[in-house]
């Protein structure tokens, strides 16, 4: 495969350990956030746009694997190698909540409130996590009721490794790292309805911003799923074994995929062909997300680093050479009220993490 031209991204430093997944969250009127997990057990929280960082959320005591925000960027949610899934208070930095679990926690996510449903004051508030991992379990919490017991769902056939919404919450998408295919599960019956097959376990699955499509990502393969009919809509091989994907999504006509060639790659959704391929990381992509506005994309990495990368016309890459390697820059410029308290998130320096025995257990499953 031809290497096209190479841009210059943005570069995230902060995390000290591997980033393993990333999110961002839908435009506010405050512009759109992105949220970091890493093994070095701290998720971050930096401007979407820009890439600066505005705070570190302290409190998990082992890797955490999986992060994600809220429609209004007001809360986070994250999942730990500590046997817990915090909820977070995205303005303070403040544990609002932690879920204990029996074993690690790989994954979460927030419900969706249909877009036609906003305009109902009750449903404005996102009020259900999900979270899955090592135990087999679908956990859904009530976070109006975050002392009550969760709801579970224990048919899984292996670990759970990636979770998310379809359906306006109506149905569950879950992925195992011992298994492959991807599983819908119907929320109120608890049972299974839809495998969608792959060979190989599915690493990273995604519901495109129209809720038209899945993506999926397993072995060396991205498969485009239709999110109503579940058939298989496309599936392209690429040369190397893909960890994740990602769909553009406001005209749904690119993609891009990363794994362990350490490139992102561009393609187009309909034919398949590479239009970009982007060099950087130093490590294996474990991550890699668009915008919600589809102008940039993120990836992270190994190497501990996310880039952020802008995105060209369709079949033309353009170069930016700006970078931004600072781990303190000040987020406040151009940002309204909201974000200035975003700011004022309780941080400390990144610290090197004395291992703890949950953190061991992870590094023996660290390929699960």
């Amino acid at each position: 495969m031809d290497k096209k031209k190479v841009v210059a991204p943005l570069v995230c430093h902060g995390h000290s350990r591997p980033v393993v997944d990333l999110s961002y969250s839908p435009i506010t009127p405050d512009g759109f956030f992105l949220i970091s997990a890493s093994k070095d057990s701290t998720p971050m929280l930096r401007n979407g746009e820009t890439g600066d960082w505005i705070g570190t959320f302290e409190g998990h005591k082992g890797a955490v694997w999986s992060c994600c925000l809220d429609k209004h960027a007001l809360r986070a949610a994250s999942a730990s190698a500590d046997f817990s899934a915090k909820l977070w208070d995205a303005l303070t930095g403040d544990v609002l909540h932690s879920f204990d679990h029996k074993h690690i926690v790989r994954a979460c996510a927030f419900s969706e409130v249909p877009p036609a449903l906003l305009l109902l004051k009750f449903l404005q508030d996102t009020n259900l996590l999900l979270t899955g991992g090592f135990e087999k379990i679908l956990r859904i919490f009530d976070l109006n009721r975050s002392d009550a017991p969760p709801r579970e769902i224990d048919s899984s056939p292996g670990s759970v490794r990636t979770v998310a919404w379809l359906h306006s919450d109506q149905t569950i998408l879950s992925s195992s790292g011992d298994a492959g295919g991807l599983r819908l599960w119907d929320v109120r019956s608890g049972k299974v309805v839809q495998i969608l097959e792959t060979k190989f376990p599915v690493t990273s699955a995604e519901v495109s911003q129209d809720g038209r499509y899945i993506t999926t990502a397993d072995g060396s393969s991205v498969k485009f799923w239709d999110a109503n009919h579940f058939g298989l809509v496309k599936s392209h091989d690429l040369p190397c074994k893909v960890e994740s994907a990602s769909l553009e999504p406001k005209f749904g006509n690119r993609f891009i995929a990363g794994g362990e060639d350490m490139w992102v790659h561009v393609f187009d959704f309909h034919t398949g062909e590479e239009i970009g391929c982007n060099k950087g990381h130093h490590g294996p992509v474990h991550c890699l997300r668009f915008s919600p506005g589809g102008e940039s994309y993120a990836s992270g990495s190994e190497d501990g680093t996310i880039r952020i990368w802008q995105l060209g016309p369709l079949g033309q890459i353009e170069d930016n050479s700006t970078a931004n390697g600072s781990t303190t820059a000040n987020a406040n410029d151009g940002m309204s009220e909201v974000t200035q308290k975003i700011d004022e998130l309780a941080v400390s320096e990144t610290k090197k993490m004395e291992e703890t025995q949950v953190d061991g257990v992870e590094q023996k499953v660290v390929d699960a």
